[in-house]
This record gives C-alpha cells, structure tokens and sequence, in this order.
C-alpha cells in the first residue's frame, strides 16, 4: 500500500491589474487543508486583500477545503477587501452549488474575468458564471 502525500500546493503570482493572484493546485481536503489555511491566511495577513484565487488546478475540494475558503473570505471582507475565485472544474463547482456557496462566493471561469471583477470598486457590475 502506497503512502504517497496528497498533492496540494499554493503559489503566490505576481500582481496583475491590481489584484493579488494566488494559484492552488491538487487536492483540498482534511490532509491538505490545515497548510492551505496558514498558507492563505499568511497572504492575507501580509495585506493581500484584492485577491483572486485561481482553483483552476484544484482535482478535489471537500468541507473542510470549503470551510478554509470562507475563512479566507470573512478574513479578507474583514480588512475592506475583496477575493473572487477562479473555477472551472465541473466537479468542483459541483460542491459549491450542492452546499450552495456558489451564492456566497464570486467564482469566475477564467481569470481575465475575475481580475476585472476584483480590481474594480465595489457595487460594480457583476460577470460571474452562472
């Protein structure tokens, strides 16, 4: 029997349009979730809060990955900002609807879109998916 480590991991991106960019790839669950949440709550801390986070290369999310991500959201509305999510992945986007945080959540299926939707003031006009 295999022990492989599931595979997760955050990156920061360089700004673009004024929006802090973070990228998450692989599995967001009960294994990975603890370091996804020091990881995004040290962005947040170190006054990233016009964020979009891409989870264009998330495979697999479950409650606890959701529970890390409103977090994130109350930590950042908190500090007057602002965080929009990239998502693309039926199955993914699939969790969001089902636990109906789609409604809570601004998610974007590109991240041309959600740049634009973050970077500008707020009460703008909305594009996110449906």
């Amino acid at each position: 029997m295999s022990s492989l480590a599931p595979h997760f991991q955050l990156d920061e991106e360089p700004p673009d349009a004024g929006a802090d960019i973070v990228s998450v790839s692989g599995e967001i669950h009960v294994s990975t979730a603890p370091r996804f949440g020091q990881q995004l709550n040290a962005v947040i801390d170190s006054g990233k809060t016009t964020l979009v986070l891409d989870l264009s290369a998330v495979e697999f999310i479950d409650s606890t990955g959701l529970s890390v991500l409103l977090t994130g959201l109350r930590l950042v509305n908190q500090r007057h900002g602002r965080m929009v999510l990239v998502c693309a992945n039926p199955t993914v986007l699939r969790l969001f609807e089902i636990t109906g945080l789609d409604a809570t959540f601004d998610i974007f299926d590109d991240r041309p879109g959600a740049v634009a939707h973050v970077a500008q003031p707020a009460g703008g006009s909305s594009g996110a998916a449906p």
